[in-house]
């Protein structure tokens, strides 16, 4: 099978990873050994869409994280590009991706500093989109789904890491010129626990994200912010 390869937009450039390596691994020990920013390490497995963007933020991590926000969009709206188009992709806070009600995929993120008002070097952000499922019989996992299980059997990974590439890129540009808010109002509508009574990450009520990005969870008469980078994985 010929597996074309992904054409990556300016500013941004691939970089295959060996099978059986992680990409978001690979992109966070490359970052640290200073490779450049715009830098997209991914897999080229058929069964799921592994990549990783290497990022170099000149804001400090409570800004820089909000990123995690516009990878979250790229990955929608690429999905709303190439799938039929009565497939509803919707978020679950954190770092879920859910295409028609079912968790389908997620973003990963990392980042050499976890003080909010420190300025990271690097700030990694994966994303993980099962086209097919890892094992079992589809119907076992009725919360997880998978692409060809929801009709998007016409979508090829590297056309949809092709296509998230391009749509993150706009949007990364649109959070630079003119910050958080136009990716809030973008974002909050594909939320679709807003408003709702939710146990995970946390228990209560999801009121939606301040001017931060951060969640705002109320629980009887406090309400308290939740940040991304809580979500961060440590390495």
């Amino acid at each position: 099978m010929i597996i074309e390869s992904p054409r990556f937009p300016p500013l941004l450039s691939g970089e295959i990873v060996p099978p059986h390596t992680d990409p978001f691994d690979k992109a966070v020990s490359r970052a640290i050994a200073g490779v450049d920013s715009g830098t997209i390490f991914y897999s080229e497995a058929v069964d799921t869409l592994r990549a990783a963007l290497v990022l170099a933020p000149e804001t400090p991590l409570e800004e820089a994280i909000q990123a995690v926000y516009v990878a979250q969009i790229g990955l929608a709206e690429s999905l709303g590009a190439l799938a039929p188009p009565e497939v509803p992709v919707q978020f679950q806070w954190p770092d879920r991706i859910k295409v028609n009600g079912a968790l389908c995929g997620s973003v990963r993120f990392a980042a050499d500093v976890s003080d909010p008002k420190e300025t990271p070097n690097w700030l990694v952000i994966g994303i993980v989109v099962p086209f097919t499922h890892p094992g079992g019989e589809p119907g076992e996992t009725p919360d997880q789904t998978c692409l060809y299980e929801e009709g998007c059997v016409e979508i090829m990974p590297m056309a949809l890491l092709e296509s998230w590439s391009k749509h993150t890129l706009l949007w990364l540009t649109y959070f630079l010129d003119s910050g958080f808010e136009r990716v809030h109002n973008e974002w909050r509508p594909r939320c679709d626990t807003i408003g709702k009574r939710i146990e995970e990450p946390r228990a209560g009520l999801f009121v939606g994200l301040d001017e931060k990005g951060r969640m705002l969870l109320r629980q009887d008469v406090m309400t308290e912010t939740v940040s991304l980078i809580d979500y961060a994985e440590h390495l």
